[in-house]
Formats: C-alpha cells, structure tokens, sequence
C-alpha cells in the first residue's frame, strides 16, 4: 500500500510541472502573436498561425478564415485604421482566466486592453477579452483561430 502511495504521489508531482510547462508553451505564441501586433511585425505574428486560421473581430467583415487569414485581416485592419486616423495601436494581455488543455488542442481566454490614438488623441478599450484556440503541431502550439470581442 505504500509504495502504491508513493507511486501515486510522485507521479502527481510529475504531472504539475508538465502542465505548467504546457500553459506557458501554449502562451508562447499568443504573446509572439500580440508581440509581432504591437510593433508592426507582421510576420513575427504570422508565424505562430496555422495556415487555415480562423478570426472573428469588430471591424469589417468581421471574419477571415482560410489561408492567408491572417494577412487579409491585418490588410483590413490597416484599412480601418487608416479610415478612423487610428495609430500607435497596442494589445496589453492581462492574466489569462481559461487555459484548458485537450491533447493537442488548447483554448485560451485572456481579458485584453486596447490602446491606441484616434486622430492623435489617446484612446483605451478596456476589458475586451481575446479568445484563441490552438492546435499543438509538430513545430509546437499555433493558434488556430482567434475572437476579440470589446467591452
């Protein structure tokens, strides 16, 4: 009985360490994802999405999915900001409050604010919430679809 005990106590403790070592392998491409978003790194953002992303956000046409997703809708974002003089655009993630793990899926729901200037004076969307799934491959997690939906 003991060593049934012991068993199941170490492996628990192996278990904790390798789920936290998935959440932060699973945030790893949200945060390169924002990263590349908040300095205009188009490709550093693109290269943690699959090809057949998925995106729903709040500005037109409010959906892009297939291949080349994620390209179109910072093409569509560029012209939105463009047409509402919108600058210095910047995602600030806060503490993630879903980070579920089913194998090689992972969705992932992180309240987010949204600062940037309209027309040179300092805007903030608060509480908005960004939710991604992603797909474990064989170069590690990717989002696979993304959602923001403002406050």
């Amino acid at each position: 009985m003991k060593k049934i005990v012991f068993a199941l106590t170490f492996a628990a403790l192996l278990v904790g360490p390798a789920a936290a070592s998935d959440k932060t392998d699973i945030l790893a491409p949200v945060q390169q994802f924002v990263a590349g978003f908040n300095t205009g790194d188009v490709p550093k953002a693109t290269a943690v999405c699959t090809d057949e992303l998925s995106i729903i956000d709040d500005f037109p046409p409010h959906e892009w999915h297939g291949a080349g997703a994620v390209l179109r809708w910072f093409a569509d974002f560029g012209v939105e900001a463009k047409k509402n003089v919108i600058t210095e655009g910047r995602v600030t993630l806060g503490t993630p409050r879903h980070i579920d793990v089913n194998g090689d899926r992972a969705y992932v729901v992180i309240p987010s604010n949204f600062t940037y200037k309209m027309k040179g004076k300092p805007m903030k969307q608060t509480g908005s919430m960004f939710t991604f799934a992603l797909q474990k491959t064989g170069v590690g997690w990717r989002i696979a679809a993304w959602s923001w939906a403002k406050n």
